[in-house]
């Protein structure tokens, strides 16, 4: 009896192999055929349609596609964009669910479907000349025994970076690595991040997106790479290997070296938008396949699009296309690649599925109840264009906690009565979770990110200075509040530079010290400047990129010891809030008092002139602290309470003078400050800490 004939299949979407055979799969609802277009070396093109249909899947078998054929697909439909219907069999469109992508973008009338002086009407030139091919990759990797290192949120330590800014200039990463995938899985880079103490790098989009038209024009690029087409595609630019498919091994590659370092691997994700823009940009993908069915409309006035992105569209995450899209991309980007986390861009516009966010939306139902993404780490940026959501998403979420950010910058930017909110902060904000019961590990924690100035400019300069950007200078936010010292930008005053470091200082210790989970910007621990640009999106070149040879070390060192003493102390990192000192049988417990070590009456915290407080912060049968900030402009003495064990010690301060010794009762903490003491449990052994920096 001879054996059955391979079958083609409707699913999985995208490329799949079927008894070595080639099968592909297309989702549309509006279109009359589907083309999938093979390239042989010579650039020659053979279409092969799609007969097969299943619901709205277009699939079928092609022949003589194996791993390395470059293809595109064609779709044949009607053009009616004031219906939305946007097919032009004239382009070729990447395939949704290709896993690589080869080639860029070559900005003529020839990428857009419309007609440039009339959007109405179709543009028939042919596309295939102008944009890049997906390429069918080798699902097969050596894993060996990877596995995730699955660190506990509450002993997450988030290390926001770019997998070229961190690379490209870094002296002991060997020069055709540099920028690459492979360069940040080299020995360098990896002991570099262990070294430092954090647990986690939370990359900026590897995701295949495109480099803007308009940027190319002043001789830009796009750096940040938030204008995503390939939602399955690593970036090919950042690869060694290159584009043509050896990006896909190269970054399993740098997961499974991050991994054998105990080092997790978070990406940030643009599913709230594509780069296809709005009715006048072009059609690359999701518009020539199914437009309504990818991107919300204007309900009324089809030929536009509904934007809460600022892009120009948004995905439709009230259709199941747009949805399953998402969900198949977040599963792949899991089992294959064996990511260990996502930070949502814009994540409120995911939650949009009528219009207004809702917390019990698809989106986030889906991924409830999905076995392989329930278990991964999920982070929301809470807000888009229309709304900021911040405690708006579910337990099992975390969000980028921008009260934290704001107040901190306030309280030691010298702001007026901002006491009581930035307490909130550092207790790990139960005025946004507790009433939902979300514990403090529902807050991502930030001073600063890659939206804005870095940690060194933001302590250095007064203004943006965005000029590179050629925009005039009116891009990006004037996000800094205060004067910082007087000269702007590097100078040799040594009483300037002084008060600056210790506000570095400051700011990194509030972070790293808070309850909740930290993420520090790539590069703040060691000054890392980008000349006063705080929108530095385009600018791929020494001005994001990370300059090694003029690292701050004492910082980096001052960081090092703090992220010591936050990993090694259950009363610096706790997993619920925190209960009042007198609580009974409580795991943490804090005091928050005045200098003066009496509490707080409900006055004193819209006084504007209270900077300063305490906070003693202890867990049981562990060493206790005593947090002493002190924001105002002189110098404050403070009470100290007596010490829970061993008489008080000094942990960490960004007064470089500053001494204890002996039993402590009061000390005086420099005007713009903080010290942290350290109280080692009773039964304790050993010498004292000796962490200072």
């Amino acid at each position: 009896m001879s054996a059955a004939h391979p079958r083609p299949l409707p699913y999985p979407l995208g490329v799949s192999f079927v008894d070595g055979s080639v099968n592909f799969a297309i989702y549309s609802e509006t279109a009359d055929a589907v083309y999938v277009c093979t390239f042989d070396e010579a650039g020659a093109e053979t279409r092969i349609p799609l007969t097969e249909r299943a619901g709205h899947v277009f699939y079928g078998f092609v022949p003589d596609a194996e791993v390395g054929t470059r293809y595109g697909i064609r779709v044949d439909g009607p053009w009616e964009p004031e219906r939305g219907l946007r097919h032009n069999v004239h382009k070729l469109l990447l395939d949704p669910h290709a896993t690589a992508i080869e080639g860029e973008y070559s900005w003529s009338q020839a990428v857009f479907a419309h007609d440039m002086g009339n959007p109405e009407l179709r543009n028939d030139e042919d596309s295939a000349a102008s944009v890049p091919r997906c390429v069918i990759t080798d699902p097969a990797f050596d894993w060996g025994d990877d596995a995730s290192p699955s660190i506990p949120l509450a002993e997450t330590v988030i290390y926001e970076t770019h997998v070229k800014g961190f690379t490209k200039l870094h002296p002991d990463i060997p020069e055709h690595l540099r920028g690459t995938y492979a360069g940040l899985a080299e020995p360098a880079s990896i002991e570099y991040l262990k070294d430092l103490g954090v647990t986690a790098i939370e990359l900026l989009p590897v995701h295949q997106f495109v480099q803007d038209s308009h940027l190319e024009e002043k001789g830009l690029r796009n750096y940040w790479g938030y204008n995503s087409i390939g939602f399955f595609a690593p970036h090919g630019d950042y690869a060694a290997a290159g584009d043509g498919g050896g990006q896909v091994a190269e970054f399993k590659g740098l997961v499974k070296a991050l991994h054998a370092a105990g080092l997790e691997v978070i990406l940030d994700v643009v599913y709230n938008h594509t780069a296809e823009g709005n009715h006048m940009g072009p059609t690359l993908s999701f518009k020539g396949i199914d437009n309504e069915a990818y991107y919300r409309l204007v309900e009324g006035d089809e030929a536009n699009y509904f934007d809460t992105t600022g892009t120009g569209n948004s995905l439709n995450v009230g259709h199941p296309a747009a949805l399953g899209l998402i969900m198949d991309s977040l599963r792949y980007w899991v089992t294959e690649m064996h990511v260990d986390g996502f930070r949502f861009d814009l994540a409120t516009t995911l939650t949009r599925q009528g219009g207004d966010a809702e917390l019990h939306s698809a989106f986030l139902t889906l991924i409830q109840q999905d076995p392989v993404l329930a278990p991964v780490k999920m982070i929301a940026e809470p807000w888009d264009t229309a709304g900021y959501q911040v405690g708006g998403f579910p337990a099992d979420w975390s969000e980028w906690n921008g009260k934290f950010r704001d107040d901190v910058r306030d309280f030691w930017n010298g702001k007026d009565a901002v006491l009581g909110t930035v307490s909130q902060r550092i207790l790990g904000s139960p005025d946004v979770y507790e009433a939902d019961r979300r514990s403090p590990l529902s807050s991502v924690n930030f001073i600063t990110a890659h939206d804005g100035f870095t940690l060194a400019d933001l302590t250095s300069y007064n203004d943006k200075h965005n000029a590179a950007n050629g925009e005039d200078n009116n891009d990006g936010e004037s996000d800094n509040k205060s004067s910082n010292g007087g000269a702007e930008g590097p100078t040799e005053d040594e009483a300037v530079n002084a008060r600056r470091d210790r506000k570095r200082r400051n700011l990194l210790a509030t972070l790293l010290l808070s309850a909740g989970v930290p993420m520090i910007l790539g590069g703040d621990e060691m000054g890392r400047t980008q000349g006063g640009n705080n929108n530095a999106y385009c600018q791929d070149n020494e001005i994001s990129w990370f300059d090694w040879k003029h690292a701050d070390q004492s910082l980096r060192d001052f960081t090092k010891a703090l992220l010591a003493l936050r990993r090694d102390n259950l009363a610096l990192r706790p997993t619920w809030f925190r209960q009042a000192a007198d609580a009974e049988d409580a795991q943490d417990t804090v005091s928050v008092v005045r200098s003066d070590g009496e509490e707080f009456a409900a006055e004193d915290w819209d006084n504007p002139d209270a900077r300063s407080i305490a906070f003693l912060l202890q867990h049981p049968g562990a060493d206790s602290f005593a947090l002493l900030i002190n924001a105002a402009e002189n110098g404050v003495e403070f009470s100290v309470p007596s010490a829970p064990g061993q008489e008080w010690e000094l942990a960490l301060s960004s007064d470089e003078a500053q001494t204890v010794s002996g039993e402590v009762s009061t000390l005086t903490v420099m005007e713009a400050s903080f010290t942290l003491l350290r109280s080692r449990h009773a039964t304790a052994l050993g010498s004292h800490d000796e962490s200072q920096v």
